[in-house]
């Protein structure tokens, strides 16, 4: 897990390389599959196969990077491609932020530049 570096586009927050189960949620279905990268507001996942979704529709996303350590958040979808769906989060309860921070924190490996990302959601 490392830090991908931000191209000069509209992307203010870090995105880190994640390898983790994942699992998206409509009103009708879930899919598994796998988390490419998070940040502090959204992720990438690779797109399942029987994905059925739209952009702009709102679906609820757990990231699982470990049994007890579960991220779940209602997500927009804001891209969709044949490999990949990319998530803006939306709303997310206290632990499964915290939880989010700290991995966040820990991949990026400086408590300085999670602190400027905290000061951009403020």
């Amino acid at each position: 897990m490392s830090a991908v570096p931000e191209p000069a586009n509209r992307r203010q927050f870090r995105r880190v390389r994640i390898d983790a189960d994942a699992r998206v949620y409509s009103d009708r279905a879930m899919w598994p599959t796998r988390c490419v990268d998070v940040s502090l507001k959204g992720a990438l996942i690779e797109r399942p196969k029987e994905w059925m979704g739209e952009h702009g529709k709102t679906q609820r996303l757990e990231l699982r990077f470990h049994t007890l350590l579960i991220v779940s958040v209602n997500a927009t979808v804001v891209h969709v491609s044949p490999r990949f769906i990319g998530y803006r989060f939306q709303r997310m309860d206290l632990d499964s932020f915290m939880r989010l921070k700290r991995i966040i924190e820990l991949n990026l490996g400086d408590p300085e530049l999670l602190s400027q990302e905290l000061t951009l959601m403020s």
